[in-house]
């Protein structure tokens, strides 16, 4: 089965739910990566000043690719700063992985 990677773009203050929410659905391991960057709102202005690069988590996980609708839920639930979202949120991307290799042993995953 093919497998794919999901790196979930999500403000600070959630990615500590959205990875129990990937545990909880049997995705224990996530990379977390601290990131900065902006969406299609260009920052943030307050007052004079514009914040042009805000503060992010990078989560990434590999997943079957017959799990991504139930993955892909997981994370808006747990990622959502209210019942209806809030611009910068964050965004999910899923990308296909070619190849999976274990460094210790040097051997190609199936």
């Amino acid at each position: 089965m093919s497998k794919l990677l999901v790196r979930s773009i999500v403000r600070p203050e959630k990615a500590d739910a959205v990875m129990e929410a990937l545990l909880e659905a049997g995705y224990p391991a996530v990379t977390k990566v601290p990131v900065f960057g902006r969406g299609k709102q260009r920052g943030l202005k307050v007052g004079s000043v514009t914040y042009d690069e805000l503060p992010k988590e990078m989560l990434m996980t590999v997943i079957p690719e017959g799990d991504k609708e139930f993955v892909v839920k997981a994370v808006l639930k747990a990622a959502k700063t209210s019942e209806e979202g809030n611009f910068g949120d964050g965004k999910i991307f899923i990308s296909p992985v070619e190849s999976i290799y274990t460094i210790s042993s040097g051997v190609k995953e199936d």
